[in-house]
């Protein structure tokens, strides 16, 4: 997979059931904002060291966080390095619902 893939690709993935997602927003933005692409399960970005290893390595992963910038960017190296499949969505969870709303 590259790096990053639009909404569209990822809205394609998803209604496949071809790829895990995982929501990788800092508690204090999934907190203040709790909606989840469906499916998806969150995990603590700053501990990404800790649950990276929990994650299948034949899974195909798609990652998101507010805007698809550092956070993804940090936690997609973090997974690189563990030798998973990943790539995120292309300005976050906020370019998901500007997708789906039009």
């Amino acid at each position: 997979m590259p790096d990053t893939i639009s909404p569209q690709e990822a809205s394609a993935l998803l209604a496949e059931g071809k790829a895990t997602f995982l929501d990788v927003r800092r508690k204090a933005d999934k907190e203040a904002d709790p909606e989840m692409i469906p499916g998806a399960v969150w995990h603590d970005p700053e501990k990404v060291d800790e649950w990276k290893r929990t994650i299948p390595s034949e899974a195909q992963v798609v990652i998101y966080c507010m805007r698809g910038g550092s956070v993804s960017k940090g936690t997609l190296a973090a997974l690189h390095d563990a030798g998973l499949n990943a790539s995120f969505i292309e300005g976050g969870i906020e370019a998901w619902r500007k997708t789906r709303q039009g």
